[in-house]
């Protein structure tokens, strides 16, 4: 039958695992668990960790809203002044280079 852990020593595990300092095999030896274990502790973190972002991002802020916004027309307009630049360099690229 598997051991349970307790959820803050699960938590030390993954940080210690997290840091690279030492590999998977020796954090496991030092902790006393299996490397199979910290391997699927570390994955159940990684796709907790991933939820809990993409449900941050699923329901950005008013202030998120509004600074996408802002970003939005702000690289809108960037583009055209972008494609302003281009045919004028195009333009004046046509009388410079001989015929």
């Amino acid at each position: 039958m598997p051991v349970a852990y307790p959820p803050e020593f699960r938590r030390d595990v993954i940080a210690v695992a997290r840091r690279g300092e030492q590999s998977r095999a020796q954090v496991a030896r030092s902790f006393g668990i299996s490397e199979s274990c910290l391997a699927r502790w570390l994955s159940i973190a990684d796709r907790e960790d991933a939820g809990t972002t993409s449900r941050r991002e699923a329901a950005p802020s008013s202030g998120e809203q509004d600074e996408v916004r802002e970003l939005r027309r702000r690289l809108k307009q960037v583009e055209q002044e972008n494609e302003i630049l281009r045919r004028a360099t195009a333009y004046f690229a046509r009388d410079v280079l001989p015929k």
